[in-house]
C-alpha cells in the first residue's frame, strides 16, 4: 500500500516537473505603416496642426469642441446606449471564460452519497435471499496535470479573447460616439438653415408687400407681383421642409442615447462650426492608439494559442484520481474504522487512430491564425485610408469654404445691384429674384460645406482613435485580479 502511494506521488512530481508547452510562440504579425501621411506631407498646409501633446483629450475627445449640450449628449451615451451595454456584456462573458479556463488548474471534487435497498438472490448460495439497506457517502477527486500545456493555451486564448472584448467595446463606443456627434453637428446645421430661410422668408415678405404698393401706385405690373408671391411661396415650402431632416437627426440622436425619440428633443440653437486643432501624429502610433486595430491584434494571439491547443491532442492525457469516503450497512455504523473505504490511481488515455481528425484540426486552427492574419493587415490598411480621406476631407473643405463666402460676397454685391436697378426702374423684379435665389443658394451650400467639414473632424478624430491607445487593455495579471477581486497592478 505504502508503496502504491509513494509511486502516485512521484508520479504526481514528475509531471509537475517535465510540463511542457506545445505549439507556435506567438509573434505579433507585421503590418504595411506609412513613414509619414500623405496629406501631412506639405507643410505649408496651415490648416494641419500640432504635434501630439501629453495634456490632449484622453477619453471625452468631443471635449475639443467646446460645446456643453454635446457634452451632455456624449455622458449620456455612455451610460445608455444599448450598442454599447451589448458589447460590456461581451466583455463580462469573457472575463467569465477565462475564470472558467483557469478552473482546469484545479482538481475537481465531487460527492456523491447514496442509500440503497439490496436482495441478494438465494442463487448464489444461500437457502433465501438476503436483503440488506447500503448507506455511502464517496467523496471523489480528479486531476488532469497540464502534461503539454493545454489548459495553459487555453487560459491564454481566453485571455486574448477577453482582451480583444475589451477591444471591440472600445470600438463600438468609439463609433457611438462619433456618431452621435456626426448627427449633432448635421442637426446645428439645419438649425442654421432654418435661421437662413427664416430671414429668406421674412426678406420675401417684405419684397411681396413693396411690390404690391408698387402695383396698386401704378409703378409695376401684376407680373412682379406673381413673380414675388412665386418667390416667397419656394421660400417657405423650403423653410417648412427642412423639419423632416432634422426631426430624423434628432430621432437619431435618441436612439443613440437609449431613449424613446417620443420624449427625446433639442432645442435649437446657434450652429458654431469651428474645427479644433487635430494633431494626427506619426503614422506608426495609428497601431496603438485604434482600439479595432488591438482587437485585431488580439484575435490573432488568440488564433495562434487555439493552434497549440489542437497540438496537444496528439499527445496522452494523465488523469489521476481517487476516492475516499464512508460505506456499511449501517448508518450508525457509518464513522467506525472498518466503514471507510478508498481508492487512487492514475489513468493515461492515448487516441490510437481517429482517421485524421487531429491532423483536420490542427489544419483547421491554422488557416484560421491565417484568417485573422489578414484580417489584422486589412484593419491597418483601412485605418490608413480612414486617416488618409479625412485628412483630404477636411483640406479640400477649407478651400471650398473660403471660394464659397468669395462667391457669397460677390452674390450679395449682385443682389444689391439688381435692387437698385429694379428700384430705379431699369430691370424687372425677375432679375431681382435670380439675384435673391443665388445669394441663398450660396448661402446653403456654405453651410452644408461647414457641416461637412465638422463630419469629417470628428471622423478623423475617430480614425486616430479618439484619445484611446493599447495600454488600456488589461493585461492577463489585471484579468486575473478582477476575476478574484483584487485590486491590480500593471
Amino acid at each position: 500500500m505504502a508503496r502504491r502511494t509513494y509511486l502516485v506521488i512521484l508520479g504526481i512530481a514528475a509531471t509537475l516537473l517535465a510540463g511542457c508547452s506545445i505549439g507556435p510562440k506567438y509573434v505579433k504579425p507585421s503590418a504595411p505603416v506609412p513613414i509619414s501621411y500623405k496629406e501631412t506631407a506639405d507643410a505649408g498646409n496651415d490648416w494641419k496642426a500640432a504635434e501630439p501633446r501629453d495634456d490632449a483629450s484622453r477619453g471625452a475627445w468631443w471635449a475639443a469642441f467646446h460645446d456643453h449640450d454635446l457634452d451632455l449628449l456624449e455622458e449620456k451615451l455612455n451610460q445608455s446606449n444599448q450598442n454599447v451595454a451589448a458589447a460590456a456584456a461581451n466583455v463580462q462573458a469573457a472575463k467569465a471564460m477565462v475564470r472558467e479556463a483557469r478552473a482546469q488548474y484545479f482538481p475537481t471534487l465531487t460527492a456523491n452519497p447514496a442509500i440503497a435497498n439490496n436482495r441478494i438472490s438465494s442463487a448464489f448460495g444461500q437457502s433465501v435471499g438476503v436483503t440488506y439497506t447500503s448507506y455511502v457517502l464517496p467523496l471523489e477527486a480528479s486531476w488532469e496535470p497540464d502534461l503539454w500545456g493545454r489548459v495553459r493555451k487555453t487560459v491564454d486564448s481566453a485571455t486574448f479573447g477577453a482582451q480583444a472584448s475589451v477591444a471591440d467595446l472600445e470600438s463600438v463606443r468609439l463609433s457611438e460616439q462619433a456618431e452621435l456627434a456626426s448627427d449633432y453637428y448635421q442637426l446645428r446645421a439645419q438649425d442654421a438653415l432654418k435661421q437662413l430661410l427664416d430671414a429668406t422668408v421674412k426678406i420675401d415678405l417684405d419684397a411681396l408687400d413693396l411690390t404690391r404698393t408698387l402695383y396698386a401706385s401704378g409703378l409695376a405690373n401684376d407680373e412682379a407681383v406673381a413673380q414675388a408671391e412665386a418667390q416667397l411661396r419656394a421660400a417657405q415650402a423650403q423653410d417648412t421642409n427642412l423639419g423632416v431632416l432634422r426631426a430624423q437627426y434628432e430621432h437619431a440622436i435618441a436612439l443613440l442615447d437609449g431613449e424613446p425619440a417620443s420624449t427625446f428633443a433639442l432645442a435649437p440653437k446657434e450652429f458654431e462650426a469651428g474645427v479644433p486643432e487635430i494633431p494626427p501624429g506619426v503614422p506608426s502610433q495609428l497601431l496603438e492608439r485604434r482600439p479595432d486595430i488591438a482587437g485585431a491584434e488580439r484575435a490573432v494571439a488568440q488564433a495562434n494559442a487555439q493552434i497549440g491547443i489542437a497540438k496537444t491532442a496528439f499527445f496522452p492525457n494523465l488523469t489521476l484520481s481517487g476516492s475516499a469516503g464512508l460505506g456499511g450497512v449501517s448508518f450508525l455504523k457509518w464513522f467506525e474504522w472498518p466503514s471507510r473505504v478508498w481508492s487512487v490511481g492514475p489513468a493515461l488515455a492515448q487516441t490510437i487512430f481517429d482517421g485524421g481528425a487531429r491532423k483536420a484540426a490542427v489544419q483547421q486552427s491554422q488557416a484560421a491564425y491565417d484568417q485573422t492574419v489578414a484580417n489584422y493587415r486589412q484593419t491597418v490598411l483601412t485605418a490608413f485610408q480612414q486617416v488618409e480621406d479625412n485628412l483630404a476631407a477636411l483640406r479640400v473643405l477649407t478651400e471650398t469654404i473660403e471660394q464659397q463666402d468669395s462667391a457669397i460676397a460677390s452674390a450679395g454685391r449682385n443682389l444689391e445691384e439688381a435692387e437698385v436697378r429694379y428700384n430705379s426702374g431699369l430691370d424687372p423684379y425677375l432679375n431681382v429674384i435670380a439675384a435673391q435665389s443665388a445669394v441663398l443658394n450660396d448661402q446653403q451650400t456654405a453651410v452644408n460645406f461647414r457641416a461637412q467639414r465638422m463630419v469629417a473632424s470628428i471622423q478623423l478624430i475617430k480614425a486616430l482613435g479618439g484619445g484611446w491607445d493599447a495600454a488600456q487593455i488589461p493585461s492577463a495579471k489585471q484579468l486575473s485580479a478582477v476575476i478574484h477581486d483584487e485590486p491590480a497592478k500593471r
